[in-house]
């Protein structure tokens, strides 16, 4: 209950709680129970097989793996119901559950792992003495931590690292995001919670020790410190980061338009939903010209017609008529399959580039392992299972140079917008949809995005279909942010930038430096 508890705390961190300094010591009951159950099963319960199966470490990292994937991602409920895409009401809620089950226990499953392999290694026979030093767990569990985070995160299931559960609102520590992308944020986060841990675990072995010489300065106090210094040590690097001035040359200006369109997905494939999309793109479209804009951008699948269709409709015509650059959400045709993809429509009414969404979600936009299990999940998934991903080195050219696109659930993927940037990206285009979720989901998606801007140090335009749209620079602020289930457009003028940041040009380095250092440590005593 302990771990499930803290789990629970973890998860209140993201929206819509928010609760993002809950996450600086919600992880520190685990990394106690994992340390002290080994001696707590050897001490009393040697010989009683159920204390040894439900005190296990796998056991206590389920625990909290489920409290905290669980309650940070229960919004996808929020499929329920399909009853509009002719799904059966008891079907639909089955559908919700199965999804909300299987994504928990894949993120608790990556704790669990970290749980068992972290308990293993520091409790080995012989070599206690340097792998049971408290900086040493730490050291180790940190690393292993990033290690299975950087695992997870090249899957096709990935969204709830313990990165984002700073985002939005600590913008100063996000910024350790530029020196090496979330792999930073997650490490300041697990060491932190590894130091107060062990200096709870030290302070309840020196209150019931027997000796009663005590150090003037007792070792628990040590880690405490420890802990407090690194918060505010790291914290002061972001903040160096932060406040550093935006170099914002007039050339480099570009204003542009989102338009949110708010068509439900109960009706956006219907007739009225149809009518509605291009109504409403065409008219913000025209309203954004008028305005003075360089370029509009539309959410994913604004028009869900396939390319053809959409060239042949009055949005391209208006952009034919104003002779301003349009960005289009709509489907892109691949042999007998298509894509999710999005759009630029130049001035003369031609497609001047077409980004694909490589990162698909599994059962919503394809069927996983198709060619084996293909008959049995096609009954579960709600969508067309013939979607197919685009290639994961694409580049997208526009008229004002090139742009970093992340189309939906492609914003988890740091990796992905770390590459555009490296390709010479110079600002970010977030096209999503999110109309089939509560409020929550698209706040965790705009607060992902953040991260990206941050990390890439670039402009973030987000235009999604029902909220939330937004405008966010390189610091993460969002100098504007759409209503939810609300018609809207809006312009800012954004900056094409040109910087790369450590993380652009290195990546991830952070991760293995750390999994060099702990396999050395476990080496070198090997050796001993």
């Amino acid at each position: 209950m302990i771990a499930l508890g803290s789990g629970i705390l973890m998860g209140l961190t993201v929206a819509p709680v928010n609760a993002w300094f809950l996450a600086w010591f919600a992880l520190a009951p685990l990394w106690i129970l994992i340390i002290k159950n080994e001696k707590l099963k050897i001490r009393n319960n040697r010989e009683n097989p159920l204390f040894l199966i439900f005190n296990s470490q796998f056991l206590i990292g389920v625990a909290w793996g489920i409290g905290y994937h669980g309650i940070a991602l229960s919004w996808i409920t929020g499929i329920h119901p399909m009853t509009w895409m002719g799904v059966p009401w008891l079907a639909s809620l089955g559908i919700a559950l199965f999804c909300w089950i299987f994504i928990t226990l894949w993120g608790a499953a990556l704790v669990a792992i970290w749980a068992t392999c972290f308990s293993w290694i520091v409790s080995q026979e012989g070599r206690r003495d340097v792998l049971n030093s408290p900086l040493t767990r730490v050291l180790i569990g940190t690393a292993l931590w990033c290690g299975l985070e950087t695992l997870w995160s090249t899957g096709p299931l990935w969204w709830s690292s313990l990165s984002y559960t700073q985002t939005p609102h600590n913008l100063v520590i996000l910024h350790l995001g530029q020196l090496s992308g979330s792999s930073a944020v997650t490490a300041a986060i697990v060491a932190v919670n590894g130091l107060i841990a062990e200096a709870w675990i030290n302070r309840q072995e020196v209150k019931y020790t027997k000796n009663s010489s005590r150090p003037l300065c007792p070792l628990w106090f040590v880690y405490l410190g420890s802990a407090t210094a690194l918060l505010i040590s790291l914290h002061l690097i972001g903040f160096s980061l932060y406040t550093r001035p935006l170099t914002q040359p007039p050339q480099a200006a570009l204003q542009v338009g989102i338009i949110q369109g708010n068509i439900p997905n109960q009706i956006k494939l219907y007739p009225e939903g149809l009518r509605r999309a291009i109504a409403g793109y065409t008219s913000g479209y025209l309203t954004l010209v008028d305005k003075g804009v360089d370029a509009v951008l539309t959410p994913e699948g604004a028009l869900p017609f396939f390319q053809r269709d959409i060239m042949r409709g009055s949005l391209v015509a208006a952009v034919r008529e104003k002779g301003v650059v349009a960005w289009i959400g709509g489907f892109g045709e691949k042999g007998r399959s298509y894509t999710n993809s999005l759009f630029t429509v130049t001035g003369d009414g031609n497609i001047f580039s077409r980004y694909d969404k490589s990162k698909l979600v599994p059962i919503g936009e394809y069927v996983p392992f198709e060619e084996f299990l293909g008959g049995i999940i096609s009954r579960l998934s709600p969508l067309d299972e013939h979607q197919v991903p685009g290639s994961p080195n694409q580049v997208f050219d526009t008229p004002f140079g090139r742009a970093i696109v992340g189309i939906c659930y492609e914003s988890a993927f740091s990796d992905l917008f770390r590459r555009q940037a490296a390709a010479g990206g110079q600002f970010i285009l977030s096209a999503s949809n999110d109309a089939h979720y509560s409020a929550s989901m698209p706040a965790q998606h705009h607060a992902q995005d953040i991260m990206r801007a941050i990390e890439t140090d670039r402009w973030a335009v987000r235009a999604t279909n029902t909220g939330y749209s937004a405008f966010v620079d390189p610091h993460g602020r969002t100098l504007w942010i759409s209503g939810h289930n609300t018609y809207e457009i809006h312009a800012e003028t954004i900056y094409r930038r040109q910087t790369q940041t450590l993380y652009v040009r290195w990546g991830d380095w952070l991760t293995p430096l750390l999994l060099i250092f702990a396999g050395g440590i476990w080496l070198v005593n090997l050796r001993r």
